[in-house]
């Protein structure tokens, strides 16, 4: 803390009367009645409360503005107005019991006043107003209170909230705990209000240095908990947001993810906090690779190869190397080469053909099923990124090997969600026989979610078999497409659903 030194709370204070007569082996009941009224002394919350609690920290803020004023070079002259301040900030926190006053909050004009304290000279102050924050905008007192919770987020935006929050969190220490739990409740402030007003995402990143500071975080090798919540923030600003997503590319930010996951290629996360910011880190990673541009950078960056050694060290995060590559190759053939003259070809193929690696933890149907759909998603993406040359001949012979082998497993899989998805089409007709309408552009989502992307996708695969110069593949997706009493149109409609 600085000027001042650390103030003392008032609890501390009266703890020391208290053991002050302890000592001296005489209690005043009187002091601990005075303790026990003030803690359960609960006023109505109200607009008549709400002005008084205004009024109040005002007085108390004008008061400490002279005393610094006044005194600037003796901080004993001017403390006990900061523990006063800090007393009315304290009590201001009650109005997240009444998220319904908070357009009264911000007519009475006092949003300004709070929010300046941040920049404020003694970095307690600081902290007590992030704390403020935080309680103020918490997800469940903003819950079922939309309008109140719109009208006290545009106020915080127009006076700067963002900036100043993003300031303050530079000047906080990571070793002392009141620091590093304003840091925390300043993310969970960002957070909130992304949460209230999306755009809010996009306006932090144009008006402060948070990506960077969260780039800064994240380097940091060890794990800590700082570490955890940056990876996490960092995911929401990037998730529906291409502009964030050029930004941090432009920051070298596909680079500083590479080196984060690369800690984890033949290690696994010690914790489940730690679990969960690799897997925030893999989709901050996906994110960033949907710009055009950031793909260029992954592959230059060489992301192809630490994916494919994440996959071959078979660890936890194998199954996030698979989605990064699926993100980098899609739409975008230089990747879908690196990844062909890098090899990748026999660790894809061993995971398509079933040989998954599962530990404890991913053993789970839907894990696995996630990965199906990544390794066809991918593979499909190859077909579409390499279309002639050697590189497709080392392809198109994967499908050769061991009699087949590859094209039985496609067929297996092009079955399984046929079946799953003719199973939602009749539930949808049975629904419709009930009455319940569903537009045409209903229907073909729930189709998507049942599997019928995940199909068209290997109906192109098997597409581009079919149209190859090896008779073998032909034949034998004949002969599975016959025991399955299907023919070459069943797949081609399928594939003019796609194009649609």
């Amino acid at each position: 803390m600085e000027a001042g030194g650390k103030r003392r709370r008032t609890g501390e204070v009266i703890a020391n009367g208290l053991n002050n007569n302890n000592n001296n082996n005489n209690i005043d009941l009187s002091l601990l009645e005075a303790l026990e009224k003030s803690q359960s002394t609960v006023e109505v919350l109200d607009l008549r409360a709400l002005k008084k609690l205004v009024l109040s920290f005002e007085r108390r803020l004008k008061e400490n503005i002279e005393a610094r004023l006044k005194y600037p070079d003796q901080p004993d002259r001017f403390a006990d107005t900061e523990v006063d301040l800090h007393d009315e900030l304290e009590k201001l926190k009650v109005l997240a019991g009444g998220p319904e006053l908070y357009p009264d909050l911000v007519n009475l004009n006092v949003i300004p006043s709070i929010l300046g304290l941040l920049s404020h000279d003694n970095t307690d102050i600081a902290i007590d107003v992030v704390h403020l924050l935080q309680d103020l905008t918490d997800e469940d007192v903003l819950e079922d209170n939309d309008e109140p919770a719109r009208v006290l987020v545009d106020c915080l935006i127009e006076n700067n909230v963002l900036e100043l929050l993003v300031q303050n969190l530079q000047r906080l220490s990571d070793s002392d705990p009141d620091d590093m739990a304003a840091v925390y409740n300043t993310l969970a402030t960002i957070e909130n209000l992304i949460e209230v007003k999306p755009s809010v995402a996009e306006l932090v990143c144009e008006r402060t240095k948070l990506l960077r500071w969260l780039l800064g975080k994240i380097k940091v090798r060890e794990f800590d908990s700082t570490k955890q919540y940056a990876s996490e923030i960092l995911a929401i600003l990037l998730q529906n947001s291409t502009a964030n997503q050029k930004r941090v590319g432009q920051m070298n930010g596909v680079d500083v993810l590479l080196q984060a996951v690369a800690m984890y290629k033949s290690k696994d996360p010690k914790s489940s906090d730690e679990e969960e910011m690799l897997e925030n880190l893999f989709d901050s990673l996906c994110c960033l690779l949907m710009p055009l541009e950031n793909k260029e950078r992954f592959v230059k960056a060489e992301g192809v190869e630490l994916m494919i050694i994440i996959m071959k060290q078979k660890k936890l995060a194998y199954g996030s190397a698979i989605r990064a590559l699926d993100f980098a190759m899609t739409k975008y053939p230089p990747a879908c080469e690196r990844f062909v003259d890098v090899l990748g070809l026999k660790t894809a193929f061993a995971a398509f053909m079933g040989k998954i690696p599962l530990s404890k933890k991913n053993k789970k149907e839907q894990y696995q099923e996630e990965l199906e759909e990544r390794l066809v998603s991918l593979i499909a993406s190859l077909f579409g990124g390499i279309l002639r040359g050697s590189r497709r001949e080392r392809l198109l012979n994967k499908f050769l090997e061991n009699e087949c082998e590859k094209i039985d497993r496609l067929m297996e899989l092009y079955m399984r969600y046929s079946n799953r998805v003719a199973a939602e089409t009749e539930r949808m007709n049975e629904l419709e026989l009930d009455d319940l309408e569903m537009d045409e552009e209903e229907r073909y989502n729930r189709r998507l979610e049942s599997g019928l992307y995940t199909l068209q996708l290997i109906a192109i695969i098997l597409g581009h078999l079919w149209c190859s110069d090896y008779p073998q593949m032909r034949a034998r997706i004949e002969l599975l497409l016959k025991q399955q009493k299907l023919t070459k149109k069943d797949v081609k409609d399928i594939l003019q659903v796609h194009a649609f």
